[in-house]
């Protein structure tokens, strides 16, 4: 074969840099922006975190209207003092220039002692030999973040099988029941029996109903469960009156004993965007403290004409990234409130009379009504959040697929499971509804629903069965 040129066309997209930095940008939250821009200020001189420019401004969150929109007619007024309560700034101005005035020491949550922690903590005071210290320390490592021993004690016989001789399993046994004594009572425990009887047996004797429920978590925790008390009477030689009181002193314990121990740390949300009412208008305004405010530092800019041709061409290149960083702000900026523009829009039915008047709603029609693809929507809607005088929700909160009503129409997933909730709270506690119940009734006020997609709306809202609601009530 002979060596050819060969000249062909062909169409690529391909992501420059500042489209990708964009991008990134639009998809963090306002903890994870701030981090991300204090980073980049320290690597280019040229950027000040905080600072006033014309070109580090925030667009001005408007009131979020349009010539060609038609707000809702008022029907309950929004108290004027609510936005000042709420809102950071206190109005809907732009937010005032940072100055080093407005620093202070923030608040640092305590460290939270964790379940292993506090565990090994009472080891130490304990008086264990160094063989059960040993045994100890290996049980405390395999309890679960509820307090159990899921997997028994053959993993912890495994990890101490260094000792010699080897601890049998009589022998982690022994050391376990101490381990259960320790706070709070019931941990290293096997299963659910085991934890309610050591937490009894540590009651005093005189607790009324004491022994009577030792026998019921003993045998008879799926009778108590059912909460049948005349059979368990029946089955315990006991009378009604004392199976109720040992229910309740069973009721009174903790079944996962370790679960106070939680070690994630409390999660701050500080909302993005802010949805007023004045005037009888829905108006959506970007939060002051949305974003950090940036500029450009203007002494190394001045240095730029008369430093040396590599150091001038090293603060040129920073001057470009500053200002690309800035148009990105901008943009995210931007996109952010039309899109809280657009959600509001939609959704102030929900936001004047509640969830039950909440809309359908899919990333695809905001889309098309901005403009935009789909996947922008979807980074600008995952961990940005919007006040409203309903509470603080995240915008994805507002987008829930629809089901077919008599007239026509949809309603959206939320709604239906905002009626679910209600119809279930209206209802006689000594004839609940069931879940072809709740298909009558929502079928009865015009919504096509399947009485499987009920089921699946009630457990999503964590609504027990309506044999279970009867018997607790």
């Amino acid at each position: 074969m002979k060596p050819g040129i060969q000249l062909k066309l062909h169409q690529q997209l391909a992501l420059t840099p500042q489209l990708q930095q964009a991008i990134r940008l639009l998809q963090l939250s306002q903890v994870e922006l701030e981090t991300e821009l204090r980073e980049l200020a320290e690597t280019n001189p040229l950027l000040e975190i905080d600072g006033t420019d014309e070109q580090g401004e925030l667009p001005e969150s408007g009131d979020g209207e349009t010539g060609e929109e038609t707000a809702p007619e008022p029907e309950t007024e929004f108290e004027a003092d609510s936005w000042d309560e709420h809102a950071p700034g206190g109005s809907l101005e732009a937010p005032t220039p940072y100055s080093d005035e407005d620093d202070e020491p923030e608040h640092q949550d305590a460290v939270q002692e964790g379940l292993r922690d506090h565990l090994m903590w009472q080891l130490n005071l304990a008086r264990f030999s160094d063989r059960d210290r040993a045994i100890a320390a290996a049980i405390i490592d395999a309890i679960d973040p509820d307090g159990y021993l899921r997997e028994g004690l053959e993993p912890v016989q495994a990890a101490v099988s260094g000792l010699h001789p080897s601890p049998s399993l009589e022998e982690i046994e022994s050391v376990r029941h101490r381990v259960q004594r320790f706070e709070p009572a019931g941990v290293a425990s096997v299963d659910l029996r085991d934890c309610l009887s050591v937490q009894l047996q540590q009651l005093d004797d005189g607790a009324e109903g004491r022994a009577l429920a030792l026998r019921i978590v003993g045998g008879e925790l799926e009778l108590l469960a059912r909460r049948d008390f005349q059979k368990l009477a029946r089955k315990l030689d006991a009378e009604p009156e004392e199976v109720v009181a040992a229910a309740t002193l069973i009721r009174g314990l903790d079944p996962r004993p370790g679960s106070a121990f939680d070690p994630a740390p409390t999660e701050y949300i500080a909302p993005d965007a802010y949805a007023v009412k004045t005037d009888g208008r829905w108006r959506v305004a970007l939060s002051p403290n949305c974003q950090p405010r940036l500029a450009i530092n203007r002494h190394y800019c001045d240095l730029i004409s008369r430093a040396r041709r590599t150091d001038a061409a090293y603060l040129r290149g920073q001057l470009q990234e500053a200002r690309w960083l800035m148009k990105s702000l901008k943009a995210r900026a931007d996109t952010l409130f039309r899109v809280a523009q657009a959600i509001v829009r939609t959704q102030s039915a929900f936001l004047d009379y509640g969830p039950e008047a909440m809309k359908p709603l899919v990333l695809r029609e905001v889309a098309d009504e901005l403009g935009m693809h789909e996947s922008t929507i979807s980074r600008v809607t995952t961990r940005k959040y919007l006040h409203t005088p309903r509470g603080t929700f995240e915008f994805k909160h507002f987008f829930s697929s629809g089901v077919a009503t008599d007239d026509g129409g949809t309603a959206s997933a939320t709604a239906i499971q905002a009626m679910i909730r209600k119809l279930v709270a209206e209802e006689d506690s000594r004839k609940p509804l069931s879940d072809q119940g709740l298909t009558s009734e929502l079928n009865k006020r015009g919504i096509k629903v399947a009485r499987r997609t009920v089921a699946k709306y009630r457990e999503a809202l964590r609504i027990p069965s309506s044999a279970e609601r009867q018997r607790a009530g």
